[in-house]
């Protein structure tokens, strides 16, 4: 079978994910900011003094746990107010994680963050059932999306290897479980409640102040 017909076939089968949190090695803020395969989705301010970036899964439950507990928090308190610029990429553990990621890059800049907040908030009637796709084409379909502009999206294979390719980058600075974070350079992974969240950015924002 192609690699261009696989996200799809895959999409039919259950996703797994691991389950891991801790902390980790750090890499240098350089490094993390040399430009990918794709465009950065960022937030804030680009001379914010903290500068984050999340790798994340769309089929982690820890991911959505983030991203519906602490994320509007954090954005509200940090990014908003120009103390932090955030950075979310992709590290898709599954196929079906990485026919999600695909959909809101196809779903285009404007509509990136709303695709991904939808399958975010839409995790179990789609990660975890039979037929992924038929699922996916569904909630697509609020989007504004038909069922032949998914189809279209799953088996675009130079976006497919683009966003492998990020995943990939990930783990060349130690990723190895999501959500990962790096808060200029130093790596903690795990969903961070906004109090340890706090407790990393608050010193550092400063000290860069």
């Amino acid at each position: 079978m192609k690699r261009r017909s696989f996200i799809a076939a895959s999409l039919v089968a259950a996703a797994t994910f691991p389950l891991m949190s801790g902390r980790a090695a750090s890499a240098t803020p350089d490094e993390l900011l040399k430009p990918g395969p794709l465009p950065e989705i960022s937030f804030g301010s680009a001379d914010a003094p903290v500068t984050v970036i999340e790798y994340a899964s769309l089929t982690c439950p820890h991911c959505r746990t983030f991203h519906l507990g602490t994320w509007p928090a954090v954005k509200e308190k940090y990014v908003d107010t120009g103390k932090v610029r955030f950075i979310m990429r992709e590290f898709p553990f599954d196929p079906r994680a990485s026919g999600g990621f695909m959909l809101a890059r196809c779903a285009g800049p404007e509509k990136w963050y709303p695709v991904v907040d939808l399958l975010y908030r839409s995790q179990d009637a789609w990660a975890r059932v039979p037929d992924g796709v038929a699922s996916l084409k569904s909630l697509m379909g609020m989007t504004g999306m038909d069922g032949e502009q998914v189809e279209a999206c799953l088996s675009d294979q130079a976006l497919l290897e683009k966003i492998t390719a990020v995943m990939e980058a990930g783990k060349s600075y130690g990723v190895d479980s999501t959500p990962t974070f790096f808060f200029n350079g130093e790596q903690m992974a795990g969903a961070l409640t906004l109090e340890q969240f706090s407790a990393i950015v608050d010193p550092l924002i400063e000290a860069g102040e």
